[in-house]
């Protein structure tokens, strides 16, 4: 068995998170000033935690959000950051470039939920979720590849939470909260839908365990620019190859590094 912890952050904001126009795949815009700070926020509370392996979409929003965490960061000096278009945005189609209120209109004129309907030329969830699938087995073997030595068991508390609950419902806590004993740990830049169909995949699909603390409104909710997610795998070695034993969410769409920033 071997466990393994992975962060992960949206980017920061852009001058369309801004002014609520979507994105998705088409537009690939640089982060706006505020953008940057939140990224510098961001990076100076995850700054003492060790990454061992770095990946990014390879649009430049993540890709320069990336760049400051790892910037900041006290261990990641000289690492390289791996640029997986398998972590971009959820396509939109027709509706990228637009308001999101025109992407909500039109999925209210259909008939469904605003997550769950697919723009013509779109991507569904479900292809989104592929896309995770695959990126979740090559990670697998890129972790257990770089990381994994014969005779590893879990570690004792490698699975622990370690996180509270603020007022809001939005878990805070520690940077480290989770990592006790968890020597490899990845750090995960992305996007917003695609963070969120991450859960839905981990919690839905792959049966992740959750804190009990934590409400299904804040698990499946959409995460802020730079918002934080985190989740802790023990793998197994299998006849159909590795596969996860156990996924522990630790907290997911965690924002202290922003609160801390307005209370300034």
């Amino acid at each position: 068995m071997f466990t393994f912890g992975i962060t992960i952050v949206r980017h920061g904001e852009t001058q369309y998170n801004k002014d609520k126009l979507l994105q998705g795949q088409g537009v690939d815009l640089p982060l706006s000033e505020t953008g940057v700070q939140q990224a510098e926020a961001v990076g100076h509370y995850l700054r003492d935690l060790k990454f061992t392996n770095l990946f990014a979409s390879d649009l430049q929003r993540a890709k320069q959000t990336a760049d400051i965490i790892v910037k900041n960061n006290v261990h990641c000096s000289g690492m390289a950051i791996v640029s997986d278009p398998l972590l971009k945005e959820r396509s939109f189609g027709v509706a990228e470039g637009r308001p999101v209120d025109d992407l909500k209109n039109m999925a209210k004129a259909a008939g469904q939920s605003c997550p769950s309907f697919t723009p013509p030329g779109g991507e569904t969830p479900e292809q989104v979720k592929l896309r995770i699938h695959e990126f979740m087995a090559a990670l697998y073997r890129r972790m257990a590849a770089d990381h994994w030595r014969d005779g590893e068991s879990a570690p004792a508390g490698g699975t622990a939470s370690g996180a509270g609950s603020g007022t809001d419902g939005c878990p805070c806590g520690q940077p480290d909260d989770g990592l006790h004993g968890v020597a490899a740990h990845a750090l995960v830049v992305s996007h917003g839908a695609y963070m969120r169909l991450v859960v839905r995949y981990l919690v839905e699909d792959l049966h992740c365990s959750v804190p009990h603390s934590l409400r299904t409104s804040h698990l499946f909710s959409a995460c802020p620019n730079t918002g934080v997610c985190r989740f802790v795998f023990t793998l197994r070695r299998g006849d159909g190859g590795l596969a996860p034993a156990s996924i522990h969410c630790v907290f997911v769409n965690r924002k202290d590094h922003l609160k801390t920033k307005e209370g300034k």
